[in-house]
């Protein structure tokens, strides 16, 4: 992983990083109904190498201020890592290589935060379309036009992304999942070498 974030930028965003992941284990004692996703970091077909501003929103709180946070997400055909930080310290590396999902956690991240949804979220995003597919259970689909992906269950929308791209100044995301009940907002842009 790339140097980590400044220790002022930790400090600045830290607290909101175990909300934030709180708030997107919605329903953490029920197994979620929607499919599983974990896709090959050889199946993403690039580097990506990104600073990542993220804000969730429940949608059963509407009125509620977001959760928002700064996190790095790094992969290519040989892994995926993510890396969230805290009070000037790592609360959360996710490393995924296909076979086998490694999470280190900080005692003070919630032990409800669903990191398969984390996952299952990063490949809706970012993982091509048809690599996408091959791996839908039978019932569901996957549909796109430009700047947006729909996933449906038996001709139903579940999960809505929108992507607009920025130019070099990265893009902004939103992932509307209407099982889970939440919307997650990504402002992302290339990590500086």
């Amino acid at each position: 992983m790339s140097k980590t974030l400044s220790r002022r930028t930790a400090l600045a965003w830290g607290p909101a990083l175990a909300l934030l992941l709180a708030a997107c284990a919605t329903r953490p004692t029920a197994p979620s109904r929607l499919p599983k996703l974990h896709l090959a970091p050889a199946e993403l077909g690039r580097s990506l190498s990104l600073v990542q501003r993220l804000s969730v929103y429940r949608l059963d709180t509407p009125e509620a201020a977001p959760q928002t946070v700064d996190v790095q997400l790094e992969a290519d055909a040989g892994g995926l890592r993510l890396a969230g930080f805290a009070l000037g310290q790592r609360i959360l590396m996710l490393q995924w290589d296909g076979l086998q999902l490694r999470v280190q956690r900080h005692l003070m991240l919630p032990a409800e935060v669903d990191t398969d949804r984390m996952l299952r979220d990063l490949c809706l995003v970012f993982w091509p379309l048809e690599a996408l597919r091959a791996h839908l259970p039978t019932g569901w689909t996957l549909e796109a036009d430009a700047g947006q992906r729909l996933l449906l269950q038996e001709g139903r929308t579940v999960i809505r992304v929108g992507i607009e791209t920025l130019g070099s100044d990265g893009e902004k995301i939103e992932l509307l999942n209407l099982v889970e009940g939440y919307r997650l907002l990504i402002e992302s842009k290339p990590q500086a070498t």
